[in-house]
């Protein structure tokens, strides 16, 4: 069974979503520490063919609290804004303004559960059903190691196969996961392009780009543009 473990992200780029449609059981990693000047709480978007930046406030921020004991501001009227301004002329904007907008202004506005809310009705709205998880809700042993904890994970879901993004290639090693009876790989996206409407492609932007621009059809196309490595 394949395991994927992400810290929550608010609507990351097209690879997360990759990683979740990648595995069987995705989990949250909500109980390590926050990540100040990470993507938790902010994304780019296209603004005119100009990358931008969207922010969402934490109050009382810090890299020493859990990201579980966190929660985003209510006041989000500026994101919503802006989003709108930048993609109302957009083909699949009404639909995906809704789905934004709904997330946003959720009476619930913890980190982890809002991120999951949100990852929720997109997969909804694609047609695509996943299984995600809180580790928090997990009796899983919490081990002093990086890959220690993950493995713990894995096994606490019956998972021998874990997946993670580029990013934690410095973190895990093959052989000590073989050692464990288990198998890792990394998801590596293609060069995928997509219309943004025209001018210069711009990689890597929050998935709102993405939704706003293509069909749900399209979008399950652009999930399967990656590699195992």
């Amino acid at each position: 069974m394949k395991i994927g473990i992400m810290q929550p992200y608010l609507f990351p780029y097209l690879g997360y979503f990759q990683l979740i449609n990648a595995v069987d059981q995705f989990v949250i990693y909500d109980d390590v520490n926050y990540i100040r000047q990470g993507y938790i709480n902010r994304n780019t978007i296209l603004m005119g063919n100009s990358p931008q930046r969207f922010t969402v406030a934490v109050p009382g921020a810090s890299s020493f609290k859990k990201i579980n004991t966190l929660s985003f501001d209510v006041n989000v009227a500026k994101v919503l804004k802006t989003v709108h301004q930048a993609y109302h002329k957009r083909p699949y904007f009404e639909p995906v303004f809704s789905i934004v907008e709904k997330v946003l202004t959720a009476e619930q506005r913890q980190i982890p559960t809002l991120c999951q809310y949100a990852f929720k009705e997109i997969f909804a709205w694609l047609g695509i059903e996943v299984s995600l998880h809180m580790a928090s809700d997990l009796n899983y042993s919490c081990d002093e190691t990086a890959s220690g904890k993950v493995m713990n994970i894995c096994r606490t879901l019956g998972g021998d196969h874990y997946i993670n993004s580029p990013g934690g290639q410095h973190l895990y090693h093959s052989d000590e996961f073989v050692a464990q009876g288990m198998k890792l790989s990394f998801i590596k996206m293609d060069d995928v392009h997509y219309p943004q409407g025209g001018g210069k492609f711009h990689a890597g932007l929050s998935i709102i780009d993405v939704l706003m621009n293509c069909s749900p059809s399209e979008v399950k196309v652009l999930l399967g543009q990656y590699q195992l490595i």
